[in-house]
């Protein structure tokens, strides 16, 4: 079985950049197939790795293995002109804690140093903030409420259920939380996902010195996956549009009627 999930754009179009997707707790490279089409469509370069174990014993070392995996699957995506930039790492659930955590406390190495990040489904800072998952209805509840998902999730072998009661290292989640990292970042939440902490996320938000928060009403935990994907992988694209424009909007709304 290869390390990897690739995407590749329509041929002939030349590659406007590299995306790499980490997976959340109990999720495989598989579960973000429709995402990774959907932006490799728009011709970006899209590679899903698997996802990080963050061991509560040594989460520096689980960290550091992330940092060292993404290295080589972003090397790896080099052609005879380079790693194609700019470099956007996607987290979701413990993905996105390991991301923010990884760039927040230190410098990655330079031959991966990513242009941006996107954050979604960022779990609470605290356990209070999530609620137990028993069964496995259950758990499809707080993830999503789209049917496509629901059943991409339960006819998958290798998704692990209960994999949301795992409890994330308090350290790498508080690293997550006190993130100072400097590159663009996009964060996605639902506003129905029960694991988050808006007030928390609104915090981080403002302390990222270049930061966007994007609310996706009606959405579950599973934000890049739930039944508004399509909106969300929007909202993706124009971020990575808008990276490529330094940061310009390239669209202004000057008048609506809604």
């Amino acid at each position: 079985m290869t390390q990897y999930s690739d995407h590749h754009g329509p041929e002939g179009l030349r590659v406007r950049g590299t995306i790499l997707v980490v997976p959340g707790r109990g999720e495989t490279r598989a579960t973000y197939a429709r995402l990774g089409g959907r932006l490799a469509a728009d011709a970006y370069r899209v590679r899903v790795i698997d996802a990080p174990t963050l061991d509560a014993e040594d989460p520096t070392a689980a960290l550091a293995d992330l940092a060292a995996r993404l290295a080589e699957a972003v090397e790896d995506t080099a052609s005879e002109d380079g790693v194609v930039r700019p470099v956007v790492l996607v987290g979701a659930d413990s993905g996105a804690v390991a991301l923010a955590a990884l760039l927040g406390r230190a410098k990655t190495p330079a031959a991966w140093q990513p242009d941006a990040l996107v954050l979604a489904g960022l779990p609470g800072p605290s356990a209070e903030t999530g609620s137990a998952v028993g069964t496995w209805d259950q758990e499809l509840d707080v993830r999503t409420s789209c049917p496509a998902h629901r059943g991409n999730l339960t006819q998958d072998p290798q998704v692990r259920r209960g994999a949301l009661n795992d409890a994330l290292p308090d350290s790498v989640l508080g690293a997550a939380y006190d993130s100072e990292a400097a590159v663009p970042t996009l964060l996605l939440v639902g506003d129905s996902d029960p694991l988050a902490d808006h007030e928390a996320l609104a915090r981080v938000a403002k302390s990222l010195p270049l930061a966007r928060l994007s609310v996706v009403h009606g959405a579950h935990h599973d934000v890049l996956n739930d039944l508004q994907h399509r909106s969300v992988a929007a909202e993706v694209v124009t971020f990575l549009e808008t990276l490529r424009n330094e940061l310009r909007p390239l669209i202004t709304v000057r008048s609506s009627a809604w």
